[in-house]
């Protein structure tokens, strides 16, 4: 011990000059602080190192990186940038042509499919929206973005139209009006197999039993030639066509009489447009196949030639007959149809009352609308309209609404719109 303390100071002499001497050799300027990772020249080994020196570590598989974790008080964290409203994309304001959009009629289309849904966020939305009657179009505009999120649908599709047609009819045929609207026939069957088959395509079967065994119905051709379906009343064989097409229209007779022509059912066939073959016969031009093009065709060519085009398509519609009051006619959703804010969709790919945005451009028909931004909710289907983005525009009634729904052929992108929760506004 007391040879300890006798070598204390001089200890803290040496080590003081030992800390002056390391100091002097430091270069003048700032001290470098970068990390170590300057390469150096390797030691020269002898080669009895070589013999004696430890295998080198295998390599890092080439998707491990090794990270340096000791801190770096140079480099403080960078905090990500705060995202704004405007710039999630799932806002309603995000929506092609909502800028544009008229709210007061977006709001009429959200309300007609308030009655039709059965989704429980959507009817919690609906019962606040009811309050929104007599409200100015800014109040409605916030109610759609504070209340609802978007869902794109990434793919393409087929925006078409269609309408509710008025025809004349007879109740006795003539060499004009030779083609019947039919009753459904007893013996047309439709099985509905919805607990016994998962796909939807299979849910729904028509047919008819021929000794003892379900079978396929006829399709069109035999339909006409075997004239099965009693006559209810006579069109012509264009009109009859198109309004198989439609789904639903009205007739009237030379007395003045009115009829609502009801869709009763189809022969369960696949739809197949007449515009393919009247293009690949050299009928019609390529970009000259609307329905007033087909209509007029159809009209010049009326007998064999016509029915024989009329035939390509297997599918065969059946009617009943109720009163016309004028009124728009029924959808699938069983509720009115809404001139330019309903649409026929897919029922095995969206819901009846969905809430949807249609965005549609690139016309193919010559004289169209360029382009289709709106609101629609879905509220029907039909045979041609398959697919999740595929939709059917209902512009209304008569000859109107049908010269513009003949026109629609547009590049579809479509948009779902879901009540937005509380934690997510």
């Amino acid at each position: 011990m007391e040879v300890i303390a006798t070598l204390a100071p001089r200890l803290a002499v040496l080590a003081s000059a030992a800390l002056l001497t390391a100091c002097a050799i430091l270069p003048a300027g700032p001290v470098d602080t970068a990390p170590r990772h300057r390469p150096t020249a390797p030691p020269v080994q002898t080669e009895a190192a070589k013999e004696t020196a430890p295998a080198p570590p295998p390599p890092l598989p080439p998707n491990m990186v090794l990270q340096d974790t000791a801190p770096n008080p140079l480099t403080p964290p960078v905090e990500p940038a705060p995202v704004t409203a405007d710039a999630r994309s799932d806002r309603v304001e995000q929506l092609p042509g909502w800028k544009t959009e008229d709210p007061i009629a977006a709001l009429s289309a959200l309300l007609i499919g308030c009655k039709s849904t059965k989704d429980a966020d959507l009817k919690a939305v609906c019962s606040r929206a009811l309050g929104l009657s007599g409200s100015d179009a800014q109040t409605v505009r916030a109610f759609f973005e504070t209340n609802f999120r978007i869902e794109p649908i990434k793919s393409s599709g087929l925006l078409t139209g269609y309408y509710s047609p008025e025809y004349q009819a007879r109740q006795m045929p003539d060499a004009e009006f030779s083609a019947p609207l039919r009753a459904r026939p007893d013996d047309l069957l439709i099985l509905d197999l919805a607990g016994f088959d998962e796909d939807p395509a299979a849910k729904r079967q028509v047919g008819r039993v021929q000794q003892g065994r379900f079978e396929p119905y006829p399709d069109r051709t035999e339909i006409e030639r075997s004239g099965l379906g009693k006559p209810l009343l006579w069109m012509r064989p264009e009109d009859l066509f198109f309004l198989q097409v439609q789904g639903s229209g009205s007739a009237q007779l030379p007395d003045g009489q009115r009829y609502r022509l009801i869709y009763e059912a189809s022969n369960g066939r696949p739809f197949v447009g007449i515009a393919k073959s009247l293009r690949e016969q050299g009928l019609l031009p390529d970009n000259g196949t609307s329905a007033e093009a087909i209509r007029q065709w159809l009209a010049a060519n009326r007998g064999v030639k016509a029915d024989q085009i009329m035939q390509t398509n297997p599918r065969y519609v059946y009617f009943s007959l109720g009163p016309d009051d004028g009124s728009e006619p029924i959808g699938a959703a069983g509720i009115a149809l809404l001139a330019g804010r309903a649409v026929a969709i897919d029922p095995t790919q969206h819901r009846y009352g969905d809430l949807l945005w249609i965005d549609a451009g690139a016309p193919v028909l010559t004289g169209s609308f360029p382009v289709y931004q709106r609101m629609v909710s879905a509220l029907d289907t039909g045979g041609a309209i398959k697919g999740e983005v595929r939709a059917d525009l209902y512009l209304g009634r008569g000859d109107g609404p049908g010269l513009e729904a003949g026109r629609i052929r547009h590049n579809l992108t479509l948009y779902r719109l879901r009540p937005r929760t509380p934690v997510a506004q």
